[in-house]
């Protein structure tokens, strides 16, 4: 439990980063409560999509007879934390995203959240695809419990980080060696749990 607990902190962290920087920037521009709501569902909403379609895939993965097959999505998160380390990432500029939601319209704000969500979201799901499919239906119900929380608490920090310049510059300036060490880390726990790295070697014995 305790260690499901871990991963799934450090899956939702490593993956909601960048989250973390353009909900600043998105609750900058956000000047009511009700604002604040919006930002705050549309974010559920955008993460939530994400996570129903890995944990489909991730079902229909499981069907696959050996384990060692599935461990091989563990390249996914590895290949994804070597490229972040090498190149660092496409960074959407600051102003595209102020004009997306400065529109002074709450409605609009909540669907412009959860698509900026989700249309970031393309190296969450090589993350969560693999990493559901190492789960089980418990650890699976623990890690969206933790999810859940997780998506309150950034979206909190998010908007208290919006008025400090200085905090944002400092993740800004680590994530890019944290980052590509949890995904690395994360694939090679996946290849572990599912026996890749022992059936690759028993080919060669």
């Amino acid at each position: 439990m305790i260690q499901t607990i871990f991963s799934a902190l450090a899956v939702y962290v490593s993956t909601s980063i960048d989250y973390l920087f353009i909900l600043m920037i998105i609750f900058s521009q956000a000047h009511t409560k009700k604002d604040f709501y919006h930002i705050y569902w549309g974010q559920y909403l955008g993460t939530g999509i994400l996570v129903v379609v890995s944990l489909f895939i991730a079902y229909v993965l499981n069907y696959i007879p050996q384990d060692w097959v599935i461990g091989l999505l563990g390249l996914i998160p590895i290949y994804l934390g070597i490229r972040l380390a090498i190149k660092g990432e496409e960074e959407e500029d600051e102003g595209e995203v102020i004009e997306k939601v400065s529109s002074g319209k709450s409605n609009r704000l909540f669907w412009s959240v959860a698509l900026i969500t989700i249309a970031s979201g393309g190296d969450n799901l090589g993350i969560y695809i693999p990493y559901f499919t190492s789960l089980s239906i418990s650890e699976i119900i623990t890690v969206l419990v933790i999810f859940a929380i997780s998506i309150s608490v950034i979206c909190y920090i998010s908007y208290k980080l919006a008025k400090i310049s200085f905090v944002a510059d400092t993740l800004d300036k680590y994530k890019r060696i944290i980052v590509p060490v949890v995904f690395v880390g994360l694939g090679i726990f996946i290849m572990l749990e599912n026996g890749t790295f022992e059936a690759f070697l028993n080919t060669f014995n």
